[in-house]
């Protein structure tokens, strides 16, 4: 096989495993959305593969489930059917972590049985091994805030940590499958325009950590209004400071509110700017002239996909997915796509020096 062939080969599998990170990321999303998320109250990275098999195994992990302040204080009310219903996102998002690996295993196992792995390749699989292996470290240290008997949910810190670290993971990914993709010669060299899609790309980071936050607060729901919060553009909780404590949640929600959506609309006017300053290159690639328009475009569907699910926080149902939960997925679908696409662009955008 052809060297060419072989870094396709390897590139396409890499991107299997960037769609497969997105759709983990998901299915957190899933997880918190339901209240999911604390219903498995152990770590057991190879025992716990297999979900209780009987009525015995079943009523243990639910006796485990009753001690935690989740239940205490707002599932009291729990059958085990409605453990078993939030039980299966939990161990479905697990399992989807274990598939990963699985498939990031058997693909390098062989890659490297034919040969296919080169002396270049070894020391960015190595990262993503350590980065795996870390986001899975992260993800139970995450749901440890809240094994306790007074919180309710895991820290909303503790979530955005987790989530951009899910981001890291897919973006190397992403940057190491374009490297073997993507030919030399259909990059362009443009370091003015690099430097603007990372500062985009950086106040991106910001937002998504801010979504995460909206998230792990249930911020939407504290003013399911738009274009003003509540009637207002300032909410008076910014009086505050910016000092606001975790027991103010009604104080914080708004605040991280208005911070997100000031951002977005920040993030909007710049995307703009960028695609426009995209377009006045005079010399750009084959691969620009397809993927500067992904940026704007998604920006756009991000930016209505949230307004959308603001307004439809109200109908927020405990432990249930509908179309408030729905919106959320997709928009936090949406906005795994623009940072992807600002990742694909800086790639683009620098081409090596012969």
């Amino acid at each position: 096989m052809s060297d060419k062939r072989t870094q396709k080969a390897v590139g396409y599998w890499l991107l299997t495993g960037v769609m497969m990170i997105i759709i983990q990321t998901l299915l957190g999303g899933v997880t918190r959305l339901t209240g999911s998320g604390l219903s498995i109250t152990e770590w057991k990275p190879i025992m716990g593969t297999l979900p209780p098999m009987d009525e015995q195994e079943w009523n243990r992990a639910f006796e485990a489930y009753k001690h935690i302040g989740q239940f205490q204080l707002i599932n009291k009310n729990f059958t085990l059917g409605d453990f078993k219903a939030i039980f299966f996102w939990e161990w479905f998002h697990r399992l989807w972590a274990r598939m990963l690996f699985v498939v990031f295993a058997i693909g390098f196992g062989y890659f490297i049985y034919t040969k296919q792995i080169t002396k270049s390749m070894v020391r960015p699989f190595l990262v993503l091994l350590v980065l795996g292996g870390f986001q899975g470290l992260i993800g139970w240290l995450m749901v440890a805030t809240g094994l306790n008997s007074t919180d309710i949910h895991v820290h909303y810190m503790a979530l955005a940590i987790h989530f951009i670290a899910a981001m890291g993971l897919a973006c190397y990914t992403l940057w190491f499958a374009l490297s073997l993709l993507i030919p030399q010669q259909a990059r362009t060299q443009d370091r003015p325009a690099i430097r603007f899609t990372i500062a985009l790309l950086s106040i991106t980071v910001i937002q998504l950590v801010y979504g995460a936050f909206m998230s792990g607060l249930k911020a939407a729901a504290a003013a399911p209004t738009w274009p003003l919060i509540n009637g207002v553009y300032f909410p008076n909780t910014l009086a505050t400071n910016g000092v606001v404590k975790d027991s103010d949640l009604g104080a914080l929600d708004l605040n991280v509110q208005f911070i997100h959506r000031n951002l977005a609309y920040f993030l909007i006017i710049l995307t703009m700017l960028w695609y426009y300053r995209l377009r006045k290159n005079t010399n750009p690639s084959l691969v620009i002239c397809k993927t500067k328009f992904y940026p704007l475009a998604l920006i756009l569907v991000q930016a209505t996909l949230g307004i959308l699910t603001v307004i439809y926080s109200t109908s927020i149902v405990h432990n249930r997915f509908g179309i408030y939960e729905t919106l959320a997925e997709c928009h936090q679908l949406t906005a795994m796509f623009f940072l992807m696409s600002l990742v694909t662009n800086i790639y683009a955008l620098s081409k090596k020096r012969v």
